[in-house]
């Protein structure tokens, strides 16, 4: 039997079975529900993909890759640098692939965890550590007739490639992340191309370039990845100041968005339309500089109307008027809030997740929830960004996961369980910096608030902040079960 079983193999899942076996914990395996790695760079393959958060900070600090081709890199590069990674450092042998995890239920006697997956086979472990992402469940609007729509319909998340969009009359619902990607590389081909907007995003232009196979050469010599990257990482911490001090330290960003704004949309009522009407960085701040030009085409219109039902070959919005059209894309993003809160977790004394949490999620540091002992997440609640890198992140976690399961082989104990006072009181200082922040403040309703419109997905702080107090684990927060 395994000591531990890591679900997942995106970022999260290879970066902690890389580590885990530097420690020298060989005794794992990894559980991932697809054929193949790489988690939301595997799954998401629509037209335009790429990474936005330059590539060389996107990347983990011990295997810097001076190769990138463009500082923004295409999704096929990222997944190939996270395959090449697993090999590398021997991860690939421990996954076990087309294992869909279903339940984790903690077994108080044996003081280990039986982990189930949809095949029906168990597996008893001593920890957990949940790798699954925020960003891997699609989400669709209840719009009433969405299933009676008779031609192509499909997500971005899962892209249909069997589809050629060439001479349709295609309409894309939603106008996030994704879709400034791909409207761009769909517009020319469309016949028609009908953008159906509920907010306007914020939009920086993107600083992308191809990097030369000579400045690839440079990169490569002794130090210099590194000190582009330690340059990259202090540019976008300073982005936090609007974040984590005060939102009005978010004007220059905004007067950056509407000179781009200004500078791409001639049209001023167009521009009108573009302009969000909350205080930029409340949503997550998107970037791309082929975005607007694609909406200024002759054969693309931008509707800000909402939909109201959706007919079998048309989208009616709720200005009364009937939109035509042969094929639908759902640029509408991922059940983030509850990617967690759809597991089946069971605790100490059979108590469900859902139960610990039904006045709201409440983890320590995002790594550990107090009755629910070994069991680890990485890129838990609170601990995304809206400013730097997410590989950061998850290596400050997967350090704090190794300092715990160091702490119970200096104690012999089975199991460490977060206490209740100390998750509570990290809750309480979490929520006193979050809610005059601009997430809470901005303006706008974001996939960062849940139902409540609290806070449940970005950390409030700087991302060394987060890593200095991630840095060694307080046995005191903890209790410790033999």
């Amino acid at each position: 039997m395994p000591g531990l079983a890591i679900i997942g193999s995106g970022f999260a899942g290879i970066g902690m079975a890389i580590k885990l076996k530097e420690a020298g914990y060989h005794d794992f395996v990894i559980l991932e529900k697809a054929a193949d790695l790489g988690g939301t760079w595997r799954d998401n393959t629509y037209p335009g993909c790429a990474c936005d958060v330059p590539s060389h900070m996107y990347s983990y600090s011990y295997e810097l890759n001076p190769g990138w081709s463009r500082l923004f890199s295409p999704q096929e590069e990222i997944w190939d640098y996270m395959r090449s990674c697993a090999d590398k450092y021997g991860v690939t042998p421990h996954i076990r692939y087309g294992k869909r995890v279903v339940a984790l239920e903690y077994d108080d006697e044996r003081r280990g965890w039986s982990v189930t997956t949809d095949d029906g086979a168990t597996l008893r472990v001593n920890a957990v550590v949940s790798a699954i992402g925020a960003l891997h469940i699609p989400k669709f609007p209840e719009i009433s007739g969405r299933e009676s729509f008779t031609g192509p319909a499909f997500h971005s998340a899962e892209w249909d490639h069997s589809i050629d969009l060439t001479g349709k009359r295609v309409a894309v619902i939603g106008t996030g992340a994704s879709a400034i990607q791909f409207v761009p590389q769909i517009a020319p081909a469309a016949s028609h191309l009908t953008i159906f907007q509920r907010t306007p995003p914020w939009i920086h232009p993107k600083p992308d370039f191809a990097i030369t196979p000579t400045a690839r050469r440079i990169l490569g010599l002794p130090g210099l990845a590194r000190t582009m990257r330690n340059a990259i990482y202090w540019t976008l911490e300073t982005r936090a100041l609007g974040f984590t001090v005060d939102p009005r330290l978010m004007k220059a960003h905004e007067k950056l968005a509407l000179r781009h704004l200004r500078a791409q949309v001639p049209d001023p009522d167009l521009r009108r339309r573009l302009t969000p009407d909350y205080l930029i960085g409340c949503k997550r701040i998107l970037i791309s500089s082929d975005y607007y030009p694609a909406l200024t085409r002759d054969n693309v219109e931008l509707v800000t109307d909402g939909i109201t039902e959706i007919r079998p070959r048309s989208i009616v919005d709720s200005s009364g008027a009937e939109h035509e059209v042969d094929a639908i894309v759902y640029g509408t993003g991922f059940k983030v809030v509850d990617a967690l809160q759809e597991q089946h977790i069971v605790g100490k004394g059979g108590r469900k997740l859902q139960d610990a949490w039904q006045d709201g999620i409440e983890t320590y540091y995002g790594i550990a929830t107090s009755g629910f002992p070994n069991l680890f997440f990485l890129l838990g609640p609170n601990t995304g960004l809206g400013h730097n890198s997410v590989v950061f992140m998850i290596e400050s976690q997967v350090r704090y996961v190794i300092d715990c399961l160091r702490l119970l082989s200096r104690t012999q104990a089975r199991a460490v369980d977060v206490k209740p006072g100390a998750q509570r009181e990290f809750a309480r200082r979490l929520r006193e910096r979050l809610d005059p922040l601009v997430w809470n403040a901005g303006g706008c309703d974001s996939w960062y608030l849940d139902e409540h419109g609290v806070n449940r997905t970005i950390w409030p702080g700087f991302t060394f902040e987060y890593w200095a107090r991630t840095r060694r684990v307080k046995p005191s927060a903890y209790e410790l079960i033999y």
